[in-house]
């Protein structure tokens, strides 16, 4: 099982909070599991995640598209923040 959680905006865009599935033998990395998930939801969910301005956490630490991925591990999505 995996589990991806969305925060902020793009929960409100995507409607939803989190999933939790089996991770396909074919989904090893951040970019292969955005991928999947655009071709299970649609072209809005592969615009909203797609963004390169998406930040993406794995196992509570920061990552980038091409941190690897396993079974039990829990994967975030949320926008970039910005502070003032």
């Amino acid at each position: 099982m995996i589990a991806v959680h969305f925060f902020a905006s793009i929960r409100e865009t995507l409607g939803v909070e989190h999933k939790t599935f089996d991770l396909p033998a074919d989904v090893k990395t951040v970019e292969q599991l955005v991928t999947f998930l655009a071709s299970q939801h649609g072209d809005s969910w592969a615009d909203v995640l797609g963004k390169g301005s998406v930040m993406v956490a794995v196992n509570h630490e920061m990552a980038d598209r091409s941190a690897s991925l396993q079974a039990g591990d829990e994967v975030a999505f949320f926008p970039p923040v910005t502070g003032g």
